[in-house]
């Protein structure tokens, strides 16, 4: 491993293997510490990506094997069954292997020339005279001091080198606990659509989703603010009005648990010598939980930040502020407006949610959302839209759920 280098990235998951990618590409010294044995294991996430996000990113089309399915449609189910879908013209997500989709990102940065490391766990930063100058990493032989003029934090939600760096950590009270189980004899599925399960009786402050793959195979889980979400899973698969029609035969095959921050990305993802990407700074849609795509475009900023940072030899806070600054242009605007539908989102009660599915059904709002094909920027999609009368009856129809729901 080396003990010196221009940027120590903590972390191999996909958003740090990105920023290695983007910096080595640009000839900087780049050492990734992993503390996992493995790239992309354990595997938590679905792997339910923009197609248009990742070709915006250069990462799409993706090697054979790593994408399961693509789909053009979503449905959209209330808690009493009620049934409400969007079809596009042609496919807008795909799903990946997270596994194979992490291993492929980090294999571009090793093969750009960035070092990674396994079973390396960073103990803590080292901060000298107020300046992040790399970290104390912990292997097998013991523990190693590795020194950098940057250090990228993408350890993922619970960050513990934020507080280290006197950084405020993204909100706890804005976590749901999300599971995901790969199952198989699942029944009747659309091949190309994704299915969604409203409702506070299975995922309190959040949905569930059921994501085909073929051959009866499916990716399906939840995250609740409140609850146990393997109980709830169960109970999903066995009662729920909609995802019970295709799931009551399935088998698990595989489970896994993991945390969803929707808050919004942290106030600040700098300081001296130091900057923080993807889940560690909150770089998540508070819509829908995907923190990939936006992840990544976080990932790609730091890294140019970075290497501006070294090729001016000024890593102090004053200049890596930049990096906050471009963030918030490329997501600000989409996050906020992402952030007020999950707050009135939460705040509708199941007989709310049933009437909205209700709604868009009969005013045939199907007909103004297809012309949304980008996903992850959905507040200007929304802009887009608005000015359609569906969209403002829409409008009008759900500000009203969200006062009744608010008086």
């Amino acid at each position: 491993m080396r003990t010196d280098s221009d940027v120590i990235i903590v972390g191999g998951g996909p958003c740090g293997s990105f920023t290695a990618l983007n910096l080595a590409k640009r000839g900087a010294n780049v050492t990734v510490l992993e503390e996992h044995s493995e790239i992309g294991v354990p595997c938590h996430c679905p792997g339910h990506l923009s197609i248009k996000g990742l070709k915006n990113l250069g990462l799409y089309p993706l090697p054979v094997g790593i994408v399961e399915n693509t789909f053009r449609g979503v449905s959209f189910h209330s808690p009493t069954g009620k049934r409400f879908e969007v079809v596009f013209a042609s496919p807008v997500t795909c799903t990946v292997d997270r596994v194979l989709f992490d291993k492929h990102v980090a294999g571009l940065a090793e093969a750009a020339g960035a070092d990674f490391n396994m079973n390396s766990r960073v103990e803590s930063p080292i901060i000298r005279e107020g300046t992040v100058r790399g970290a104390l990493v912990k292997q097998k032989d013991g523990i190693q001091e590795v020194t950098a003029r940057i250090v990228v934090d993408a350890e993922g939600v619970f960050s513990r080198l934020l507080r280290q760096a006197q950084l405020t950590p993204l909100r706890r009270d804005w976590i749901v606990n999300g599971v995901t189980a790969e199952v198989d004899h699942a029944q009747d599925l659309e091949l190309d659509k994704v299915e969604v399960f409203l409702g506070t009786e299975y995922a309190l402050g959040f949905y569930a989703w059921l994501i085909p793959k073929g051959n009866g195979q499916a990716k399906v889980g939840l995250a609740t603010k409140k609850g146990n979400p393997k109980i709830l899973l169960q109970k999903l698969i066995k009662k729920h009005p909609s995802a019970s029609k295709h799931l009551r035969s399935a088998r698990i095959l595989r489970t896994a648990f993991h945390p969803i921050t929707l808050g919004g990305p942290i106030p600040r993802a700098f300081s001296d010598g130091f900057l923080a990407v993807g889940d560690a700074a909150s770089q998540v849609k508070p819509t829908t939980g995907g923190g990939v795509v936006l992840g990544l475009a976080c990932a790609s900023l730091a890294a140019k930040t970075a290497h501006e940072a070294l090729c001016e030899n000024n890593c102090s806070a004053e200049f890596l502020s930049v990096y906050q600054r471009r963030c918030e242009e490329a997501l600000d605007f989409d996050v906020r407006t992402m952030l007020r539908m999950r707050i009135m989102l939460n705040t509708m009660s199941d007989k709310q949610i049933d009437a909205a599915l209700g709604f868009c059904e009969k005013f045939g709002l199907e007909k103004v959302l297809r012309k949304v094909e980008d996903i992850d920027h959905q507040g200007r999609s929304l802009l887009r839209v608005l000015g359609r009368p569906r969209a403002l009856t829409a409008l009008g129809y759900f500000f009203y759920l969200y006062l009744a729901a608010n008086p």
